[in-house]
C-alpha cells in the first residue's frame, strides 16, 4: 500500500542531501570537532560552516547560533537559562496559552520554582490577545515567550508587534519565540524583529531528528542548562553532533534558499487550497485553523468520531495524520481549549500537515479515507 504521509508537523522525511551529509560525517569525517589534530579540525570546519549557513538563513551572525539536540532543548535552554540569569531583576514570566509543550511545561515548572508565571490568553483564532498581554507586562517581567506558528493549528502570531510591546513596557525582559514550525516555511529575521531568543529544529525541514539551534541576540545573557566542556562558549557544552549538524545545514540550504522556499510555498498553498475545497464538501467536517494560518497546517474536526478512532481508520488507507501535537501522545489539546472550541470539536480534531513531497494524490487518499470513516464510524 502506498504511504500518504500528512504528519509533517510531527516530523519530515529526511532529504537526500541531509542523509548524504550525515553519512559522510559518520563514515569519513568522523573526528571530534574539539580535537586538535587534523581529523578534529576537519570536523570542526564542517560544524562552523553549518553554523554560518543556519545564521545566514536567519540574517544573523554565526556567533549568535548555538546547536542543541532539538527544539525542546532550545526552548528549555531559553526559558530556564533566561530566568536564572535575570531572576534578580524580577520574577514574572509570560507565555501564551497555546505554546508547544516544551514551553508550556517549562513555564509550569518555573512556577513551582517560585516565578510568577502568567499565561496570555488567545482569541478564537489562537492569536495572542494583545490588550491582555499588555496588562500582564510589568517592570518585574523578565521573560516573554510566544511561538511564531502554532504546531497544531498553524496560527501565526504577530511576533514583530509583540517584541516591540515587550521591550517598550518591560525593558528588562527578554523575548523568546519558538519558531520550530515557522523555520524554512516563512521569512524569519529575529534581529530585525526584535527577538532576543529563537528556537528552531532540523527535523521539521527534512533534516535529521536530534538537532536544533537556539539564536541568542548579542548582549542577551542566559545561563547554560549543562556543565562540562568549553564547546559553544559554554552555553551548550558537550561534543557537537557533527553528523546531525551537517545534515541540518544541508536541509536548511534547500528549505531557506529564496528560490526553493518560494517554490515550496506556492506548492504548499496549492495543496492547502485543494484540501480545503475538498474538505468543505463534507457536512460533518469543521476547519479549526484560521483562514490566515500557515498553509502547511490544517486542523479539522470530524463530527461524532473521536480523533484516535479516525486516525487509525485513515491508517488503513495508508494515510497518516495526527490527533494533535506529536509530543502530546494523544492527550486532549489545551491549544484548542484555549481557543474556546467546544468539547466535541476538541475530541474529534485531526491535524493535517504538508511538506514539499506531498501531492494532490495524498489529499485524494485522505478524502477517501474520511468519506469511508464518516460513513462507517460516525455516531448517528
Amino acid at each position: 500500500m502506498k504511504i500518504h504521509y500528512l504528519d509533517n508537523s510531527a516530523t519530515t522525511q529526511v532529504c537526500e542531501a541531509a542523509a548524504d551529509a550525515a553519512y559522510k560525517m559518520m563514515r569519513e569525517n568522523y573526528g571530534n570537532p574539539s580535537s586538535l589534530h587534523k581529523l578534529g579540525i576537519n570536523a570542526e570546519a564542517v560544524v562552523e560552516e553549518a553554523r554560518r549557513i543556519i545564521a545566514d538563513s536567519l540574517s544573523v551572525e554565526a556567533n549568535n547560533i548555538y546547536f542543541t539536540s532539538g527544539g525542546t532543548e532550545a526552548n528549555n535552554t531559553a526559558l530556564f537559562g533566561a530566568t536564572q540569569a535575570l531572576k534578580r531583576r524580577g520574577d514574572r514570566v509570560i507565555v501564551s496559552a497555546v505554546e508547544h509543550s516544551s514551553v508550556y511545561e517549562s513555564a509550569k515548572r518555573l512556577s513551582e520554582f517560585g516565578f510568577d508565571v502568567r499565561f496570555a490568553p488567545v482569541d478564537k483564532n489562537g492569536v495572542v490577545d494583545i490588550d491582555a498581554l499588555k496588562e500582564l507586562l510589568t517592570e518585574k517581567t523578565i521573560l516573554v515567550s510566544v511561538m511564531t506558528v502554532n504546531n497544531e493549528t498553524g496560527s501565526i502570531q504577530p511576533i514583530d508587534r509583540i517584541a516591540k510591546l515587550v521591550h517598550k513596557r518591560s525593558p528588562e525582559a527578554l523575548f523568546h519565540t519558538d519558531a520550530v514550525q515557522a523555520y524554512g516555511k516563512m521569512p524569519l529575521k529575529p534581529k530585525k524583529s526584535g527577538v532576543d531568543l529563537m528556537s528552531i529544529s532540523a527535523h521539521k525541514i527534512h533534516g535529521a531528528k536530534g538537532c536544533g539551534a537556539l539564536y541568542i541576540r548579542d548582549g542577551a545573557r542566559i545561563l547554560p542548562l549543562l556543565c562540562g566542556g568549553e564547546q559553544q562558549k559554554k552555553i551548550r557544552p558537550g561534543t557537537e553532533s557533527a553528523p546531525l549538524i551537517a545534515a541540518f545545514a544541508a536541509a536548511a540550504e534547500h528549505a531557506c534558499s529564496f528560490s526553493d522556499s518560494s517554490c515550496n510555498m506556492e506548492h504548499i498553498k496549492g495543496l492547502n487550497t485543494y484540501a480545503l475545497d475538498k474538505l468543505q464538501t463534507f457536512d460533518g467536517v469543521s476547519v479549526n485553523s484560521p483562514a490566515d494560518a500557515l498553509s502547511y497546517i490544517i486542523n479539522i474536526s470530524v463530527k461524532g468520531i473521536r480523533s484516535e478512532t479516525m486516525l487509525h481508520h485513515l491508517e488503513r488507507y495508508g494515510v497518516y495524520v495526527s490527533s494533535s501535537s506529536a509530543c502530546a501522545k494523544g492527550k486532549r489539546s489545551y491549544v484548542l481549549e484555549a481557543m474556546g472550541l467546544p468539547d466535541d470539536r476538541i475530541d474529534s480534531s485531526l491535524r493535517i500537515s504538508f511538506s514539499k513531497y506531498n501531492t494532490t494524490e495524498d489529499i485524494d487518499a485522505l478524502i477517501e479515507g474520511l468519506k469511508s470513516g464518516i460513513a462507517t464510524l460516525q455516531r448517528r
